[in-house]
């Protein structure tokens, strides 16, 4: 690609039973990818993108691994036909795929790392069961007074709730997540709702993500990732915790775990690359998730899917 370039890559809520079954097919780099999944996995996560069902895709630690190895493949087939790109950004577990596209991980490395994420992840989901709810057209600043209200409620009051909620991803202009105990946030959308927001919608999710409920799954996956070489980025890359660009190895390590329990600034990274002048961005995975966000953001950009541009 001529013209300055971002991949940007989907995270978790992308999957679906057949996702890189063409790209198998189709091209050579995509079908050793799959099978280097496997390998290093030591079972078929290929057969689970490809025949499901989707009861055992949509579980943590099968969805996970299976968008990042789906994204990584497309990545490895569009790099042979030499697009290439400026900068790169992944929505929360997209971060992955973003770090091989820097350079920064290997694909295996990349594999381990997003196996034990989505194992602690899962198992702190079950262990402090929470929720997540997409909030639709309300400011910012009314939506954390609420959470903060509805927090401040339980912990004053009598219930049994651990009365944790809180906002989890700025997505773009319009389109926030929140993020905690399931009566918490069910609290969240009522009140949402009542202070104008157009649609508060539950997401269908296992656990709280993004949100102090997956604290377990950090401080376990801080120990995990000491054993892990991080390369400084070849290509720029932003990060989901700042917001910003980062350019040390060892800082994209301790923001990874920190990406755990704290809020994805989507929109703010977009708004960082588009500053630097590049306004073209592709979405390197299955779907158009990412280029409707982006969409939302500004009104000069192009976002197209891998898909659309690979011979």
């Amino acid at each position: 690609m001529k013209a300055q370039t971002a991949f940007v890559f989907p995270g978790q809520g992308s999957q679906k039973v057949g996702m890189g079954l063409e790209l198998y097919q189709t091209y050579a780099e995509a079908k050793a990818t799959f099978l280097e999944a496997d390998e290093t996995l030591g079972r078929s996560i290929s057969q689970i993108c490809f025949e499901g069902p989707i009861s055992l895709l949509t579980q943590t630690e099968n969805t996970q691994l299976a968008i990042f190895a789906t994204s990584v493949a497309a990545l490895r087939v569009a790099q042979q036909q030499e697009f290439t790109a400026t900068v790169v950004a992944g929505h929360s577990l997209g971060e992955y795929s973003a770090l091989v596209a820097s350079g920064v991980l290997s694909f295996v490395d990349g594999l381990l790392l997003v196996g034990h994420r989505s194992r602690l992840m899962a198992n702190a989901g079950q262990q402090a069961p929470g929720s997540m709810a997409a909030i639709l057209d309300l400011e910012v600043d009314l939506l954390q007074q609420i959470c903060q209200q509805v927090v401040s409620q339980k912990r004053t009051g009598n219930s049994t709730d651990a009365g944790v909620v809180q906002i989890a991803n700025y997505n773009c202009p319009g389109q926030l997540i929140i993020s905690g105990s399931a009566e918490a946030v069910k609290q969240v959308t009522g009140e949402a709702k009542s202070a104008g927001a157009k649609r508060a919608i539950l997401l269908k999710v296992s656990g709280a993500f993004h949100s102090s409920l997956m604290q377990p799954a950090q401080e376990k996956f801080a120990n995990l990732i000491t054993e892990f070489q991080f390369e400084d980025p070849k290509i720029d890359l932003v990060a989901n915790v700042t917001g910003d660009f980062v350019t040390a190895g060892d800082e994209v390590q301790h923001l990874l775990t920190e990406q755990i329990t704290r809020p994805v600034l989507w929109e703010q990274s977009m708004r960082s690359i588009y500053n630097r002048g590049i306004h073209n961005f592709v979405e390197v995975g299955t779907g158009n998730t990412l280029a409707g966000l982006i969409g939302r953001t500004f009104n000069d950009t192009t976002c197209t899917n891998i898909a659309s541009l690979l011979n």
